[in-house]
């Protein structure tokens, strides 16, 4: 199954991410709606059947979303993907093949990774309903991910360090077994309600834009959850339209670690929990490209790269 070539995917990345600002409101129309659908991308990691791809693109298109992202599958594209995608193969034809995580989430401002299990680092979470409202108020800004792991084992530490947020559907805990495409389903269905809830409640308000609490219903929702909401409602209110890329960031936690290293703070081969609290840490920050530049440029200067004289007069 063919995929895309590169100057084809830049072409619809800036197709998708062109033009104005999208205000996030009830009063978007179903066009933004749909423009906004499109901006979140399933991000499948190292799939083992290729019956699954095709289930999960078959949940997809059912629900109006279009960007599938595929980490080193194990198998290929191949009959019984198609078949799985009943009618979904346009997906499958579009699907972009990444040799890594990072590529894959490259220019998402958000992502979110689905977890079966919680993790001996706690790591801030939301329910299906709240990742869903989550995802789509950040996708009036850019392109978001959420991040689905091996059938078998889900997500490694390492790989759900990249997300700012977990989320876990609440299965039956007796018997939790989830099947990659019916949890993708889950999601799917869950982004196509808030789409249409919203568009169902538009309503014009004084500043133009949405409450995230007024979104969705809040039925259930924790005290975390509902930090979570209020912290997306101030970026949002705040216009944060810079916030710093994955792939952006992904550079600076090597720039970081690199310095750690350099300055004798971290044991390269006894750090990963160091590393995965500090992305944890500034995961929880979301700092915007001028602020990550401010940290960059401190970081060259503990280095050395920067002469401590520079400024006298």
């Amino acid at each position: 199954m063919g995929n895309l070539d590169k100057d084809q995917r830049d072409d619809r990345l800036q197709q998708r991410t062109a033009g104005p600002e999208t205000p996030a409101g009830p009063e978007t129309t179903a066009l933004s709606d749909a423009l906004r659908l499109s901006r979140v991308r399933f991000v499948l990691v190292e799939t083992s059947l290729s019956a699954n791809i095709g289930a999960v693109a078959r949940a997809m298109k059912t629900m109006g979303l279009t960007e599938l992202v595929l980490v080193r599958p194990q198998q290929a594209l191949d009959a019984e993907a198609l078949a799985r995608a009943a009618g979904a193969d346009d997906l499958l034809a579009r699907a972009r093949l990444c040799d890594s995580l990072a590529e894959a989430l490259a220019g998402c401002r958000l992502v979110i990774g689905s977890s079966a299990r919680g993790r001996s680092l706690a790591w801030p979470e939301v329910d299906p309903a709240g990742c869903a409202e989550q995802l789509l108020l950040e996708a009036a800004q850019g392109e978001v991910a959420l991040l689905l792991g091996r059938e078998r084992s889900g997500l490694t530490n390492d790989e759900l360090s990249h997300c700012h947020f977990l989320t876990r559907i609440a299965t039956n805990p007796d018997y939790s077994s989830l099947n990659i495409a019916a949890a993708a389903q889950v999601f799917a269905y869950e982004l196509r309600r808030t789409a249409l809830h919203w568009q169902a409640t538009a309503a014009p308000q004084a500043d133009g834009r949405r409450q995230a609490s007024a979104a969705v219903p809040a039925t259930g929702r924790g005290p975390e959850q509902a930090q979570v909401f209020a912290a997306a409602s101030a970026a949002e209110q705040d216009g944060r339209g810079d916030l710093a890329t994955a792939d952006e960031m992904a550079s600076f936690y090597s720039h970081l670690e690199q310095t750690l290293e350099q300055i004798g703070f971290a044991d390269p081969a006894q750090s990963s929990t160091l590393r995965r609290r500090l992305r944890r840490l500034f995961n929880r920050a979301r700092p915007d490209r001028t602020e990550l530049n401010i940290l960059r440029g401190i970081l060259s200067a503990v280095e050395g790269r920067k002469r401590p004289d520079r400024f006298r007069r």
